[in-house]
């Protein structure tokens, strides 16, 4: 049975929300580092995703999580993360409830 593109995307989002940023303690998705997520008809996820800062200790492995997660999700059937930088993550980008988390 073929998962719809819409169900599968929010099933990308949701497993994105269970990867947190280590030194912060909000998801990536609430805290704005992803930018965008796309499924296309075969199950391929693409997600664009952005970092605090170019220095994050982390920008190694972050990528790496991400798709791996992406991966877990049933019906994709590959995924690609693509970093940038534009535009520049700022705290305006997080969720009212992250900034409600991080008291802001």
């Amino acid at each position: 049975m073929e998962i719809p593109k819409d169900a599968l995307k929010g099933a990308v989002i949701a497993g994105l929300k269970t990867v947190y940023d280590p030194e912060i303690p909000v998801n990536i998705y609430d805290l704005g580092l992803i930018y965008d997520v796309s499924v296309n008809d075969e199950g391929f996820a693409h997600i664009l995703m952005t970092l605090t800062t170019p220095m994050c200790p982390v920008a190694d492995l972050l990528p790496i999580e991400v798709k791996e997660r992406a991966l877990m999700v049933e019906g994709v059937s590959d995924a690609e993360v693509e970093m940038t930088w534009e535009p520049v993550w700022t705290m305006e980008k997080m969720s009212e409830e992250a900034k409600l988390q991080m008291n802001l």
